[in-house]
């Protein structure tokens, strides 16, 4: 029904000018404002995502976007420079995949680690490198 129909993600935020700083700033997305006062991420695939102010916004509870980087040691380190906190979860939150002091959680068997951060609006978002 809706294989060739274009469609794009969104999640809401608490506060427009801070989304707009993190996502431009802070990770370097494209972001622009619609005359509708939502935001529009563009990711390096081209991919949109639709961002929208909610007064009653509760943060997501799972990950609402995912950056799949070659080198998972340098983004978080990057990251870690410009004031993001990337050891959000303990160990007691993530049985059985302990973390490093970074928040770097690893899967050497299947070739993939994982660190996660939120957003101004507490939203959970994740850097990963899968091969």
């Amino acid at each position: 029904m809706f294989a060739r129909t274009p469609a794009f993600s969104s999640f809401s935020v608490d506060d427009l000018d801070a989304a707009r700083k993190f996502y431009s700033e802070t990770l370097g997305l494209g972001v622009s404002d619609s005359e509708m006062g939502t935001l529009t991420l563009t990711l390096g695939s081209g991919a949109t995502i639709f961002v929208y102010p909610k007064p009653d916004h509760e943060p997501a509870s799972f990950t609402v976007l995912n950056f799949d980087v070659d080198d998972i040691d340098a983004a978080v380190d990057e990251l870690n420079t410009r004031g993001v906190t990337t050891k959000i979860y303990g160990d007691d939150n993530l049985p059985g995949m302990p973390n490093d002091a970074k928040g770097i959680t690893r899967d050497d068997e299947h070739s993939m680690a994982i660190a996660w951060f939120r957003d101004p609006a507490g939203n959970v978002i994740a850097v990963m490198q899968t091969s």
